[in-house]
């Protein structure tokens, strides 16, 4: 017999859930690294692309500053 949508909808769910178990095995700490290394990853993809479309060579500089930060940042992650 076929599945109805509300079976899938259902199983979708619960596959969900358990992937979010698994994530909450982390500790406290490593979840707290895990946020602070994406919060960094994600600052340095926006200084990246603002290096790419900035005209004015004072805030290209102020922009390679901040993109040093971020990397030294990260590798003491």
């Amino acid at each position: 017999m076929a599945r109805g949508f509300e079976s899938k909808s259902v199983e979708s769910q619960q596959n969900t859930d358990s992937r979010q178990d698994r994530g909450g095995a982390l500790t406290p700490e490593q979840r707290e690294l895990k946020k602070k290394r994406e919060g960094l990853e994600l600052s340095r993809r926006r200084v990246v692309q603002e290096m790419e479309t900035t005209r004015s060579t004072v805030r290209r500089a102020s922009l390679e500053q901040a993109l040093a930060f971020l990397e030294e940042e990260l590798a003491k992650l």
